[in-house]
């Protein structure tokens, strides 16, 4: 029975992570598109999105036939941060597809302005969910830690890049379609940002049955607030 339950738990991580990888390649050809004007691939990751979530139904399925053996508490963790960490990566790729429908309406009129930020905010936010999807792998909750605060530089480049589109739009009433489709695309990546941030805490969480949503626990902070245990 052991060994049984050993194995579905397996079945579920290898599930989650088959979603993390369709996650993280969504958001970056959904960013390819935007920057290439490729309104094939645009559409591609709108139907590469239905994969994940399926993935996220397959993995609350398996997830909850497993709550109803009785786990002990370190497995309960695992069962329900797999649970949250999978609606997470549902909305990363909700956000993706996002993107990738901005994309196809700016690919209809001329450029604004090079894309520059909006890839280095991709690769920032790419580079979060993937290093905290290692660190549920690794069970390493110093990795978590450390990417929370990227999230603030995600934000402060949002903002940034708001702000010029705001300039933008002042200064010619042309451009305000094309920066009201960027702000959404920014913001997207930003929620992406928001996302990988939440499945930190919830390692950090799994590892050391801390809750850290809202005490700024990031690398080298202390966590005060505790979870049940189960």
């Amino acid at each position: 029975m052991a060994l049984h339950f050993e194995q579905e738990l397996e079945a579920l991580k290898t599930a989650l992570l088959t979603m993390a990888s369709h996650a993280e390649v969504v958001v970056s050809r959904a960013i390819q598109a935007l920057v290439n004007r490729d309104d094939d691939l645009a559409r591609q990751v709108q139907e590469e999105d239905s994969a994940i979530d399926r993935l996220e139904v397959e993995v609350d399925e398996q997830a909850i036939q497993l709550l109803a053996k009785a786990p002990l508490a370190t497995d309960l963790r695992f069962i329900a941060v797999s649970m949250k960490i999978s609606h997470d990566l549902e909305r990363v790729g909700d956000e993706a597809t996002t993107i990738s429908r901005r994309s196809i309406e700016l690919s209809k009129e001329p450029p604004l302005k090079d894309y520059v930020d909006i890839p280095h905010m991709a690769a920032i936010a790419i580079s979060m969910l993937k290093d905290a999807l290692d660190a549920f792998v690794a069970r390493d909750s110093a990795k978590a830690r450390a990417i929370i605060p990227l999230d603030k530089e995600v934000d402060r480049l949002n903002k940034q890049f708001h702000n010029a589109l705001i300039s933008f739009m002042i200064k010619d009433s042309e451009t305000i379609s094309r920066c009201l489709n960027l702000m959404v695309v920014s913001k997207s990546l930003e929620r992406v940002a928001d996302h990988a941030t939440n499945v930190a805490e919830e390692v950090v969480y799994l590892c050391e049955a801390q809750d850290i949503r809202h005490s700024g626990g990031g690398a080298g902070a202390s966590a005060s607030t505790s979870r049940p245990t189960g």
